[in-house]
């Protein structure tokens, strides 16, 4: 449908909200002028979706063409790549509903259902790097809701390398364009012979040299060796116009390989 008078229109409208201080010759033609091309664009913009065969919703939608979409399981590669070279992450614990603490730990006593997120150290190791080990520290706030049977989130997020080369523009090393997930479970303790027989304590301080003081049978804290027990994996990819946001099957999680961990390499990251 064509607008023919639509730069006329355009005039009256623009000139609309100052209409009594125009000429009165003027005020008729832009009225007609205006109810039979208003009324002419109105028809034209809703049959436009129609016209080009999409719903009016596609204006919310990714556009293909404008960045690839990783797939869930390339997503899964990348959020183990980060698991597997980051070793500090935020273990989030929720407060017990009884409150039987020490009264030497000055604890508020309304924390009932509070979630509580602190730093804390972990490793990828085998037999099964994708669910974090860790070396929980009893006296620990964390560990101490978790034996109480608070379900635990470890949330991470990718850091680029310091010397990583520059952005495509000025939201490629953005925080909120860079990915982050959260892996949802529960501690279990790990016994000491699997320990011991796949090293685990070994690769624990490969990454926290400065945790040797604190593994068990230290003569500070009472310890443990866990493992982070994943059930749900949460991602946060970056924007969503080029990354996949969602929930990642714990089976896609679990199912990434070795090999395409160390093959994986993330935004900054040298290419070989």
């Amino acid at each position: 449908m064509e607008l023919s008078n639509l730069p006329a229109l355009q005039l009256c409208i623009s000139v609309g909200m100052y209409w009594y201080h125009f000429p009165v010759w003027f005020r008729p033609s832009c009225t007609v002028l205006g109810f039979a091309n208003v009324l002419s664009a109105f028809i034209l913009l809703l049959n436009l979706p129609a016209a080009i065969g999409q719903s009016p919703q596609h204006i919310f939608s990714n556009h293909p063409h404008l960045h690839k979409i990783p797939t869930v399981h390339e997503s899964a590669v990348q959020a183990r790549r980060i698991l597997n070279i980051s070793s500090i992450a935020t273990l989030s614990t929720v407060f017990p509903d009884h409150q039987n603490f020490s009264p030497l730990e000055n604890r508020p006593h309304d924390l009932s259902g509070a979630p509580i997120g602190l730093i804390d150290y972990y490793a990828a190791c085998d037999p099964t790097p994708y669910e974090p080990t860790i070396l929980a520290i009893s006296i620990a706030t964390s560990f101490k809701n978790a034996r109480a049977g608070s379900n635990v989130t470890l949330s991470l997020r990718y850091h680029p390398p310091i010397n990583h080369p520059p952005g495509e523009d000025i939201y490629t090393y953005s925080p909120a364009n860079l990915p982050r997930f959260s892996l949802v479970g529960y501690i279990e303790p790990i016994p000491s012979d699997q320990v011991r027989t796949y090293g685990m304590d070994r690769c624990f301080f490969e990454r926290h040299p400065e945790a040797v003081a604190w593994k068990p049978g230290n003569a500070i804290h009472d310890s443990w060796w866990a493992r982070l027990v994943v059930e749900q994996v949460y991602w946060i990819g970056g924007f969503g116009d080029r990354a996949y946001i969602g929930w990642i099957p714990v089976e896609e999680w679990r199912g990434v390989t070795q090999q395409e961990v160390g093959h994986a390499r993330l935004v900054g990251e040298k290419i070989y």
